[in-house]
């Protein structure tokens, strides 16, 4: 049997080993830290189908609301269901607001004429009591 002569590394070879097993023990350290801090890697749970991560208060909404209103930045701009969402609820802030104006604007001609009526009741009143004063004189 031919005999296997043991070649001892060279010091370049071992020095690389050695880099390379360094490498990898920091390496799984790094990993092993990153999913403690962030989990194990599970993704969040989905969006069901016409939900927004866009806040809007209940109503009723106030300048400083639509100011701060933010919207999730997709590939090429803004989701478009979340702005349409936004929009819609804005329009009909604003219907409803119109509506409430237009409510009060007849109730306050209403209490309007109401006062005038009353008013020219009371000058008739009046101007008909002149008028037996000033007949009872004569």
């Amino acid at each position: 049997m031919p005999s296997v002569e043991h070649v001892p590394l060279s010091g370049a070879v071992a020095s690389a080993l050695i880099y390379v097993v360094v490498v990898l023990a920091v390496a799984a350290v790094v990993y092993l830290l990153a999913s403690l801090v962030f989990g194990r890697g599970e993704e969040l749970e989905p969006l069901r189908p016409g939900a927004t991560p866009t806040r809007l208060p209940p109503s009723p909404l106030a300048g400083h609301d639509v100011r701060s209103l933010r919207f999730q930045l997709v590939f090429r701009g803004y989701k478009v269901s979340e702005v349409d969402w936004a929009l819609e609820r804005l329009a009909d802030e604003l219907d409803d607001a119109r509506r409430r104006v237009t409510l009060l604007e007849r109730e306050l001609k209403v209490e309007r004429q109401r006062r005038d009526d009353s008013a020219d009741a009371n000058g008739q009143d009046s101007a008909d009591g002149e008028d037996t004063s000033t007949e009872r004189e004569r």
